[in-house]
């Protein structure tokens, strides 16, 4: 069984730094491409940033140059660094895994952990 979970969230004032961390188990995110999104109530879901197995990393604009995404194999898990923290990236943080089985794309999803960021 595959599960997802996040850890690291919090609150934090504006300017302030968190890293958020995703542990997977049942699945080897060296064969998977993950991601990290975040949702606000009333809002769809919306990407933050991924990483895919050659290594490469992509970045929603809103995010580019203040987060990092890190992958750590051999623990089996990702990382988020976020810095210059703003109100705006207030939201519920979800770690995701992408991956082809059978030729179909199947992605599993974690419970989340909220970032708060407020003065």
């Amino acid at each position: 069984q595959v599960r997802l979970v996040e850890s690291g969230g919090g609150l934090v004032q504006p300017g302030g730094s968190l890293k958020l961390s995703c542990q997977a188990s049942g699945l080897t995110i060296s064969s998977s491409s993950m991601s990290w999104y975040r949702q606000v109530p009333e809002k769809e879901r919306e990407f933050v940033a991924s990483t895919e197995r050659s290594g490469l990393t992509n970045y929603a604009d809103s995010v580019k140059g203040r987060f990092t995404i890190s992958r750590d194999n051999a623990k089996n898990a990702v990382h988020l660094q976020i810095v210059s923290l703003r109100p705006e990236d207030t939201a519920n943080y979800y770690c995701n895994a992408r991956r082809r089985i059978l030729g179909n794309t199947v992605n599993y999803w974690g419970q989340g952990t909220q970032v708060t960021v407020s003065s």
